[in-house]
C-alpha cells in the first residue's frame, strides 16, 4: 500500500487546483457583474427612457448586436459627439446607419 500517500497528493493537489479555478471563476464573475452596472449605470445616463427600452428590446432578439451598441453609444458620449441625452428617434437614426444594407433580390422569370 505504497501508493497511498501517493494518491493522497495526487487528490490534495487535485483539490487544490480545482478550489483555485473556482475562486478565479469567481473574481471573473465579480469583475463581469460589476462591469455590467457600469455599463448600465451610463446607458441611464446617455439614453432617455424610450431610448433605453428600445435597446432591451433589441437586446432580446440580438444580444450581440445590442452588446455593440451599447458600447459604441458609451463612447460616442464620451467623446462628446453626440448631444446626450440620446432620444428614442437619435437612436433610431443611429440603428439605421449601423444597420448592414440589405441585399435586394431580384428573380426573373425566363
Amino acid at each position: 500500500m505504497g501508493s497511498d500517500p501517493e494518491l493522497e497528493d495526487i487528490r490534495r493537489k487535485k483539490l487544490q487546483e480545482l478550489r483555485g479555478n473556482l475562486a478565479a471563476e469567481e473574481q471573473r464573475a465579480e469583475r463581469q457583474k460589476t462591469l455590467e452596472m457600469q455599463k448600465k449605470a451610463l446607458l441611464r445616463q446617455v439614453l432617455t427612457t424610450e431610448a433605453r427600452q428600445r435597446l432591451n428590446r433589441i437586446k432580446l432578439v440580438k444580444p450581440q448586436f445590442a452588446e455593440g451598441i451599447e458600447l459604441q453609444l458609451i463612447q460616442l458620449a464620451q467623446s462628446g459627439r453626440v448631444r446626450l441625452p440620446i432620444s428614442d428617434t437619435q437612436l433610431k437614426t443611429i440603428l439605421k446607419n449601423l444597420q448592414s444594407p440589405k441585399r435586394e433580390i431580384k428573380f426573373r422569370r425566363i
